[in-house]
Formats: C-alpha cells, sequence, structure tokens
C-alpha cells in the first residue's frame, strides 16, 4: 500500500514555510509521497483575491519538480465549487482505492475539525497528521497525529503585503516562486 500525504492550502502564494513543514512532515511520517493540493474555494477561509489556480499550481511546481518524493495534486481545482475534504477524498480513494492517505492540517484547524463537512464519514477515508506548536495546545476530540517541526511564524499574508509594498521577499519564498511573481507582476498594489 503506497503511503501519501495530502497539504491542502491555497498557496496564494507558496513560501518557505509551507516546503519546509511539507518536508518536515514527510520524512517524519515515514510517507512514500507529499503531494501539495492547492484549494479551488476553501470552505474554511473568508474570500480574498487569489491567482489563478494554474498560476498557483505553476509556482508549486516550479519548486516541487526538483524533490522525487514532492508532487502536485490539482484534484480540487478540477473541481466547481467549494473544495470540501470529504468530496476530496472520495474521489481520491475511487481513482487509488490502493493508497492510504493522510491529511497534513495545521494546528489551528485541529480544533475545528469537529465542524468539517461530513467528518464522521471522512474519518474513515483519511488519517490527520498536524504540527505541534510549542505556543499552541492542540485540542480534538478527532484523532490528529502530531510531529514536532519547526515553528516558523510566515504567512502567505505576509508576503501578499511585503509584494504590494514593493518589499523584498528573498528568504520568504523559494527562488523559484519569486522569479514567477516578480515576471508575472503579481500581488502589486
Amino acid at each position: 500500500m503506497k503511503k501519501v500525504c495530502l497539504f491542502g492550502g491555497s498557496f496564494n502564494p507558496p513560501h518557505i514555510a509551507h516546503f519546509i513543514l511539507a518536508n518536515e512532515v514527510y520524512h517524519a511520517g515515514d510517507f512514500d509521497e507529499l503531494r501539495f493540493m492547492p484549494t479551488n474555494i476553501s470552505p474554511h477561509k473568508q474570500a480574498l483575491a487569489m491567482l489563478r489556480p494554474e498560476d498557483r499550481v505553476r509556482m508549486l511546481e516550479a519548486v516541487t519538480k526538483t524533490f522525487p518524493y514532492f508532487s502536485v495534486e490539482t484534484i480540487e481545482l478540477e473541481r466547481e465549487g467549494v473544495s470540501y475534504t470529504y468530496e476530496t477524498l472520495r474521489a481520491l480513494k475511487e481513482r487509488e482505492p490502493d493508497t492510504v492517505f493522510s491529511m497534513l492540517i495545521g494546528a489551528d484547524m485541529i480544533e475545528n475539525l469537529p465542524s468539517w463537512y461530513k467528518i464522521d464519514e471522512l474519518q474513515q477515508l483519511v488519517h490527520f497528521v498536524g504540527v505541534r506548536r510549542p505556543t499552541y495546545e492542540v485540542k480534538s476530540t478527532i484523532p490528529v497525529e502530531l510531529f514536532n517541526t519547526p515553528e516558523l511564524q510566515l504567512s502567505s499574508t505576509i508576503i501578499r503585503e511585503r509584494l504590494s509594498r514593493n518589499q523584498d521577499v528573498s528568504f520568504l519564498v523559494p527562488n523559484e516562486v519569486k522569479e514567477i511573481i516578480i515576471r508575472e507582476g503579481w500581488y502589486r498594489a
């Protein structure tokens, strides 16, 4: 059985903390593969100005292509509407019945798991994994395997804000991502 960890997010844009976290969890969890899975429309986030799906995929692929155990999963972008994890996992299990899926979620999302769409059915399809944060106490009635990873205070919002003020984002995003953003002129005010 193949073990795949899914890392969902808007990745608008993907930044260095995304890749550090993914790498740490991949190695700690003994997975065969870690797939970055950009969301179409997240049920957990307020609407925000987002780059087109193909642009977010392009940035992810620019980085993941150099890591044989990373890939980009576009299943949520191929469907219209809100990206519900249950619907995604049901489709993935149909497509790959012999794969064991885990879902990497942030510490802030763990306590909200009981309110996720069809959470009881979802638990039959996926194993949840998360990361410990020293400053955040994780509480959940849903089983979550926790990994220790470096705590990095970085977000896509910070990156977008810096870019809109014409500030440098070197070392905050991978060079491949920075080059694409600068070339395309994205996130400018």
